[in-house]
């Protein structure tokens, strides 16, 4: 009777132990659901949030750091898969350039398996709605945030206090401009226009590879072009096969090269081949790619770098190969170039910028170019080491203030 008695409580028991459990998870699951929703709320909330403000210039530096801080990849959830190449565009203010730079992503085979930022250091409702309009990779846009739109009046924009470019340091020192201890090499005053691409060439290298968050995990090369560029179709295919052809036959080279400045000159013959070189500015600054490995290396020039006295980006990093960068920088060249350039104008020609010629030339180059394109097999002539190559400083950065801004990139961004 006890046996039982006690068989019936066991029961009765393990009825409401059950009940019990399947109470919990319901109420767990309705918790999670909620989660969903208010996770999907959060993000929509995001999207939101990141509309630019171009009202005032303080509502513009506001926008660039709220747009910096949550990073919004526009087609996230159409393109979820990791990015196999990830694409950096600086840019100006060449909407004309810009949209057939776009039109050329567009077409490129694979490129929705590419991650591309847009790295802006002016601001308007043209651009910005040119690259929104973008619908078939990945897009993310970064903001320059010391630029002379948002400081326009004041460094690292032209204050009022600012020397003239051409007066003599006796007569800065007598007139007691701001910057009057420091011209340049050649005993010039800064122009804020003319530094301001190396200040974001600067920032947006330290951004793309220590702050865009969905890069953190990603060990692969950074293409670095500009809006004046234009990519060739098999721009993604061949851009991997060079890095399986860095892995497999140039381990030592630093830098891959997938553009030069020759258009697509001989392009039948060079499709398929490859070169190694020393890195030189002229030849090398178009299609740059750039793996973390040698970013570490550049931050620890990081200073050398930043007091430079040359306005040049490039021309300061071919300092750097052979001197803080003890061992010359060499580079994996496709000799047929897969980025073009089609600016004719830009920081030193602002008249005459003719886009539709530009677009017209290159229409006629990629038809003469369209059998060459995908080589199956690249092929590689290593050249062996390469030397430290000197050159004479070019100067319009010898302001203080542009070293100091410079160096602290690193810590503020």
């Amino acid at each position: 009777m006890r046996f039982r008695l006690l068989k019936k409580n066991f029961i009765a028991f393990l009825v409401i132990l059950i009940v019990f459990i399947m109470l919990f998870y319901t109420i767990r699951r309705t918790k999670d659901e909620a989660n969903v929703e208010v996770t999907e709320k959060e993000i929509s909330q995001t999207a939101i949030m990141v509309k630019f403000d171009y009202e005032t210039i303080e509502n513009m530096r506001k926008s660039v750091y709220d747009s910096n801080y949550r990073q919004f990849i526009q087609n996230g959830d159409k393109f979820p898969l990791d990015p196999e190449v990830v694409v950096v565009v600086q840019v100006h203010n060449r909407p004309a350039y810009l949209k057939m730079l776009i039109q050329s992503l567009e077409k490129v085979t694979g490129i929705q398996n590419t991650l591309v930022i847009f790295s802006h250091d002016y601001f308007s409702e043209e651009i910005s709605g040119m690259v929104k309009g973008i619908t078939f990779c990945r897009v993310l846009q970064i903001y320059f945030p010391y630029g002379i739109q948002l400081y326009p009046n004041e460094f690292p924009g032209q204050g009022p206090q600012d020397c003239p470019r051409d007066i003599s340091k006796e007569d800065a020192i007598k007139k007691g401009c701001s910057n009057a201890e420091h011209p340049d090499s050649d005993v010039h005053y800064r122009e804020a226009s003319i530094t301001q691409t190396k200040h974001h060439w600067w920032w947006k290298l330290h951004f793309v590879f220590e702050r865009v968050r969905v890069l953190l995990g990603y060990n692969g090369f950074v293409v670095f072009i500009e809006e004046d560029n234009y990519l060739l179709p098999d721009f993604h295919e061949y851009f991997k096969s060079m890095t399986e052809l860095r892995k497999a036959k140039c381990g030592d080279c630093d830098v891959l090269a997938v553009g030069n400045h020759d258009g697509l000159s001989g392009f039948h013959e060079f499709s398929s081949k490859t070169e190694t070189a020393g890195w030189l500015s002229t030849k090398h600054n178009i299609g740059m790619g750039i793996s973390r490995e040698l970013y570490y290396k550049l931050m620890g020039c990081n200073h050398a770098f930043c007091t430079y006295d040359d306005y040049n980006w490039d021309w300061t990093l071919q300092s750097l190969s052979g001197t803080c960068i003890s061992k010359p920088l060499k580079v994996l060249v496709a000799l047929g170039s897969r980025v073009l350039h089609t600016g004719d104008c830009g920081l030193h020609q602002k008249e005459d910028c003719r886009p539709e010629k530009s677009q017209e030339r290159v229409d006629a180059a990629l038809k003469e170019a369209q059998s060459a394109l995908f080589p199956q097999v690249l092929t590689l002539t290593d050249h062996g080491p390469v030397e430290h190559q000197p050159h004479m400083k070019n100067g319009g950065w010898g302001d203080v203030r542009d070293h100091t801004l410079c160096i602290n990139y690193a810590a503020r961004l």
